[in-house]
């Protein structure tokens, strides 16, 4: 006796149940798939880059929305900090923040910082030879919206050459 109560060997699956367990898996898997067309289609190369204009810093590094910006990169004596951005589009951004300068009295490393309340505005973007397909801002507008650092008038516009 096989165990099963009944004379003989025991049996195993008949032949083709095994294909058959297989074809319904697959066919019910096939059923709960996503259709192609509910599937957003892939990128191509003819779509727009979606990268934005950058703003590039001292050591030549790209950056988006800083919160901090460097003006002085020669000995740090002047620093944007605590930008909040407004806009940030193809060809401007504008923020607000403050603007540490040193007063360099009697000298920059004995000099004091100064906090002076600022517009930041970036304009002009262009090709960046050092990176093609990315463009990034070459002027820099600071707008003091109190008192500006001496002797600097309240309105200055820089070329960034970064």
């Amino acid at each position: 006796m096989d165990g099963s109560g009944h004379g003989g060997r025991a049996r195993g699956p008949r032949p083709g149940a095994r294909t058959a367990g297989l074809l319904c898996t697959a066919a019910a898997l096939a059923a709960t798939a996503v259709p192609a067309s509910a599937r957003p289609a892939p990128a191509t190369a003819a779509d727009p880059p979606a990268d934005p204009v950058v703003v590039v810093d001292c050591f030549s590094k790209a950056q988006v929305r800083p919160e901090e910006y460097l003006l002085a990169c020669g000995d740090g004596n002047n620093n944007l900090v605590r930008l909040r951005w407004e806009t940030w589009g193809p060809r401007v951004a504008t923020a607000s923040g403050t603007d540490m300068v040193n007063d360099c009295r009697p000298y920059c490393a004995a000099g004091r910082f100064h906090a002076y309340p600022v517009t930041v505005t970036l304009s002009k973007p262009e090709p960046w030879p050092d990176r093609p397909g990315v463009r990034r801002f070459t002027t820099i507008r600071l707008l003091y919206t109190d008192t500006a650092p001496a002797p600097a008038p309240k309105d200055v516009t820089l070329k960034l050459v970064y």
